[in-house]
């Protein structure tokens, strides 16, 4: 088998694919540009859930507290 007749043959079929990855492309494409600027106002639209200070001590005490008893049933468990 002729190595070289073997890469000329992949070459065209990733030439193929090639395009046809590049139609898809297009088409991605034209469909952003049919909706215009709604796509970047939804994505700038979202803001970042912020959790104060208290908020979070609440949740760190809670968790510290399951944890203690997640402890407390192991070392029984242990005995």
């Amino acid at each position: 088998m002729n190595i070289l007749a073997a890469i000329k043959r992949e070459e065209r079929k990733l030439e193929k694919q090639l395009g046809k990855l590049q139609k898809q492309l297009e088409g991605v494409q034209a469909a952003g540009k049919a909706l215009g600027n709604s796509a970047d106002r939804e994505l700038s639209g979202i803001k970042k859930r912020v959790l104060s200070e208290a908020g979070r001590a609440k949740i760190a005490k809670a968790a510290k507290k399951r944890w203690a008893k997640v402890r407390a049933h192991a070392k029984k468990a242990m005995k």
